[in-house]
Protein backbone atom coordinates (compact mmCIF):
# COMPACT_ATOMS: atom_id res chain seq x y z
CA UNK A 1 0.00 0.00 0.00
CA UNK A 2 1.02 3.65 -1.01
CA UNK A 3 -0.08 7.20 0.17
CA UNK A 4 0.25 9.31 -2.70
CA UNK A 5 0.67 13.36 -1.43
CA UNK A 6 -0.26 15.84 -4.58
CA UNK A 7 0.17 19.63 -4.24
CA UNK A 8 -1.08 20.76 -7.45
CA UNK A 9 -3.05 24.22 -8.96
CA UNK A 10 -6.42 24.87 -6.90
CA UNK A 11 -7.64 25.36 -10.69
CA UNK A 12 -6.62 21.91 -11.78
CA UNK A 13 -8.18 20.30 -8.89
CA UNK A 14 -11.79 19.49 -11.39
CA UNK A 15 -9.62 18.34 -14.46
CA UNK A 16 -7.42 15.55 -12.17
CA UNK A 17 -10.44 14.93 -9.70
CA UNK A 18 -11.89 13.53 -13.18
CA UNK A 19 -8.85 11.81 -14.72
CA UNK A 20 -8.72 10.03 -11.31
CA UNK A 21 -12.53 8.89 -11.16
CA UNK A 22 -12.41 7.95 -14.99
CA UNK A 23 -9.43 5.31 -13.94
CA UNK A 24 -11.66 4.19 -10.72
CA UNK A 25 -10.45 6.20 -7.77
CA UNK A 26 -12.91 7.59 -5.54
CA UNK A 27 -11.81 7.82 -2.67
CA UNK A 28 -9.46 11.44 -1.76
CA UNK A 29 -9.37 13.68 0.24
CA UNK A 30 -8.59 17.03 -0.64
CA UNK A 31 -6.58 19.98 1.39
CA UNK A 32 -6.19 23.64 0.99
CA UNK A 33 -2.50 24.55 1.75
CA UNK A 34 -0.34 27.54 0.88
CA UNK A 35 3.33 27.46 -0.44
CA UNK A 36 5.94 27.90 -2.86
CA UNK A 37 8.31 25.89 -5.06
CA UNK A 38 10.89 27.86 -7.74
CA UNK A 39 8.75 30.09 -8.59
CA UNK A 40 9.07 32.06 -4.95
CA UNK A 41 5.62 33.70 -5.08
CA UNK A 42 4.73 36.81 -7.07
CA UNK A 43 3.85 40.35 -7.15
CA UNK A 44 0.18 41.47 -7.15
CA UNK A 45 -1.03 45.19 -7.18
CA UNK A 46 -4.08 46.06 -4.81
CA UNK A 47 -5.24 50.03 -4.56
CA UNK A 48 -2.51 50.99 -7.13
CA UNK A 49 0.62 49.22 -4.64
CA UNK A 50 2.83 46.32 -4.93
CA UNK A 51 2.89 43.56 -3.23
CA UNK A 52 4.79 40.90 -2.84
CA UNK A 53 3.11 37.04 -2.28
CA UNK A 54 5.30 34.79 -1.20
CA UNK A 55 2.47 31.70 -0.24
CA UNK A 56 0.34 30.88 -3.33
CA UNK A 57 -2.61 28.77 -2.59
CA UNK A 58 -2.34 25.27 -3.86
CA UNK A 59 -4.23 21.87 -3.27
CA UNK A 60 -3.05 18.69 -1.84
CA UNK A 61 -4.47 15.31 -2.72
CA UNK A 62 -4.33 12.73 -0.13
CA UNK A 63 -4.65 9.00 -1.52
CA UNK A 64 -4.13 5.90 -0.04
CA UNK A 65 -3.86 3.03 -3.12
CA UNK A 66 -2.46 -0.64 -3.43
CA UNK A 67 0.92 -0.80 -4.99
CA UNK A 68 -0.42 -1.86 -8.43
CA UNK A 69 -2.69 1.45 -8.76
CA UNK A 70 0.68 3.97 -7.96
CA UNK A 71 1.59 4.18 -11.38
CA UNK A 72 -2.13 4.75 -12.76
CA UNK A 73 -2.79 7.24 -9.99
CA UNK A 74 0.44 9.28 -11.01
CA UNK A 75 -0.39 9.03 -14.54
CA UNK A 76 -3.81 10.63 -13.77
CA UNK A 77 -2.78 13.00 -11.57
CA UNK A 78 -0.20 14.53 -13.62
CA UNK A 79 -1.76 13.94 -17.11
CA UNK A 80 -4.77 16.32 -14.86
CA UNK A 81 -2.66 18.84 -13.15
CA UNK A 82 -0.19 19.79 -16.59
CA UNK A 83 -0.63 23.26 -17.71
CA UNK A 84 -0.90 22.96 -21.57
CA UNK A 85 1.53 20.44 -23.59
CA UNK A 86 4.83 21.52 -21.90
CA UNK A 87 3.71 21.98 -18.30
CA UNK A 88 4.98 25.00 -16.28
CA UNK A 89 6.93 26.01 -12.97
CA UNK A 90 4.37 25.75 -10.56
CA UNK A 91 2.17 22.66 -11.70
CA UNK A 92 3.00 20.67 -8.70
CA UNK A 93 4.76 17.80 -7.14
CA UNK A 94 3.73 13.85 -6.46
CA UNK A 95 4.61 12.07 -3.21
CA UNK A 96 4.73 8.70 -2.65
CA UNK A 97 5.25 7.02 0.36
CA UNK A 98 4.97 3.48 2.01
CA UNK A 99 2.17 2.82 4.23
CA UNK A 100 2.41 0.05 7.08
CA UNK A 101 -1.06 0.04 7.93
CA UNK A 102 -4.71 1.11 7.16
CA UNK A 103 -7.29 0.52 9.40
CA UNK A 104 -11.00 1.24 8.41
CA UNK A 105 -12.75 2.45 11.82
CA UNK A 106 -16.13 1.40 10.56
CA UNK A 107 -15.54 -2.41 10.48
CA UNK A 108 -11.81 -2.78 11.72
CA UNK A 109 -10.64 -4.06 8.42
CA UNK A 110 -6.74 -3.58 7.74
CA UNK A 111 -4.84 -2.50 5.15
CA UNK A 112 -5.67 -3.54 1.62
CA UNK A 113 -9.41 -4.44 2.38
CA UNK A 114 -9.77 -0.87 4.30
CA UNK A 115 -8.99 0.86 0.89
Amino acid sequence: MKLILAVIRPESLESVREKLYAKGIDSLTIIDVQGHGKQKGHKELYRGREYQVDFLNKIQIELAVADNMVDTVIEAISTGAKSGSMGAIGDGKIFVTNLEKVVRIRTGELNDSAL
